[in-house]
């Protein structure tokens, strides 16, 4: 696919970045345009609640490719180019400032936003959010100066700068409106893990605790109130409770939307125009029995490009990669295989008292994810255990004297 348009991504995160890249790999030879609507170059963002708060790596280091690499790959990219329409009919983009760019094949790599935090208070300083280098930039800026920091929500993005934060002596509250940590995405042996091993690092929780409003002092929070009339003093003020996908400009252009931007299992939408690909698009997953499932995680933006640059380079075919997720909390490295929620049943191999073990989840009596916590090789059979589809009863997950390699070498 070749014409005066070209390929328009939308979007120049990694889903959007790799589009491009895995278009010039695969032979494609038109014209590619990347819009992003940040003023920096394309970049990792796992790293912003980790490795960059620390000072392990710089907005260099964050780079996903030098600049120099989008010349040689002839690969245009503008940065501060945020698209508010899509003119279906006449296939263009228009810009925020009136510019309509057309395209012949257009992909959406939208991703998500932070989902607001809607209480009184939420606008005032001190109350940050973590998604963007701008916002990590605001919060690396503040963290040698404040002695107490609120999070709000024990997700991912939370307890990884929660980590961080009481590695520098910080006193750390996590106030959660559920029953544990990370119950979206984690067994309850898992989330019980973790819940500890963050208190004995000196991380205070409350479970339970809807958070009603953020105190102030001259524009500055200086604390959070929870529903039960608690207030916890806050120098700043963390916010994580989710995100919401970025698929306003889709439903706008009258493509089907529905937590997320509508796609069929290679990743089209009803327009045969577009696709869409990452955190924005909800596809019928085959590890979720083919319901429309959207999915926050490196790995899924990453090789849903790739499916869409191989159709786009005229090798169609369904995507039907193992999802696969991590997070870096302190000295603990969470892997997750499959989804691992709903579950109805979980054995867990290995010791967790040894820091180092791993979590089978059942689902109908079949496999459906594996949680791991500093147990890499676990992570990697797992998921090519899911990958083939191969059976491996509860009992013999259980069993360390069971070699599951040799399990996938007899598959």
């Amino acid at each position: 696919m070749s014409g005066p348009g070209g390929i328009v991504i939308v979007g120049a995160g990694q889903g959007g970045f790799q589009v491009a890249a895995s278009l010039r790999e695969g032979g494609y030879a038109g014209s590619i345009l990347l819009l992003g609507d940040e003023p920096v170059p394309p970049y990792q963002r796992p790293p912003l609640s980790k490795a960059y708060l620390t000072g392990k790596t710089d907005a260099v280091g964050l780079q996903l490719r030098p600049e120099s690499f989008y010349a040689d790959h002839r690969i245009a990219v503008r940065r501060d180019a945020p698209v508010v329409a899509i003119e279906r009919e006449a296939r263009r983009v228009r810009l925020a400032g009136g510019e309509a760019i057309p395209y012949d094949h257009l992909v959406l790599a939208t991703g998500s936003r932070n989902r607001p935090l809607p209480v009184p208070g939420a606008d005032l300083a001190g109350v940050l959010q973590l998604r963007t280098l701008a916002e990590a930039d605001a919060i690396r800026a503040r963290l040698a100066e404040i002695r107490r920091v609120v999070v709000v929500g024990a997700g991912f993005i939370g307890l990884e700068f929660a980590a961080v934060a009481a590695a520098r002596a910080i006193a750390v509250t996590v106030l959660e409106a559920t029953d544990r940590p990370m119950a979206r995405a984690l067994s309850r042996p898992m989330s019980a893990f973790f819940r500890a091993a963050h208190e004995a690092a000196g991380i205070s929780f409350a479970f339970g605790a809807g958070v009603v409003r953020i105190l102030g002092e001259d524009g500055r929070a200086t604390g959070v109130e929870t529903a039960d009339g608690t207030v916890v003093p806050a120098d700043l003020v963390l916010v994580g409770i989710g995100v919401v996908p970025n698929a306003e400009l889709a439903a706008a252009a009258g493509l089907a939307v529905d937590n997320g931007i509508v796609v069929d299992s290679q990743l089209l939408t009803a327009d045969p125009a577009i696709s869409a690909i990452g955190d924005c698009a909800a596809y019928p997953s085959p590890f979720a029995e083919g319901a429309p499932t959207r999915i926050e995680a490196v790995q899924n933006a990453v090789d849903h490009a790739r499916c869409v640059a191989a159709r786009l380079n005229g090798r169609p075919a369904a995507y039907t990669a193992v999802p696969w997720f991590w997070s870096d909390q302190g000295p603990l490295k969470l892997q997750i295989a499959g989804l691992a929620v709903p579950h109805d049943e979980t054995v867990t191999r290995g010791d967790p008292g040894s820091g180092a073990f791993s979590v089978f989840c059942y689902r109908g009596g079949h496999l459906a994810g594996v949680e791991s916590v500093n147990k890499p090789a676990d992570h990697m059979v797992a998921r090519r255990l899911l990958a083939g589809r191969i059976p491996l009863a509860p009992q013999e997950a259980a069993d360390p004297a069971i070699d599951l390699k040799a399990r996938l070498g007899a598959a």
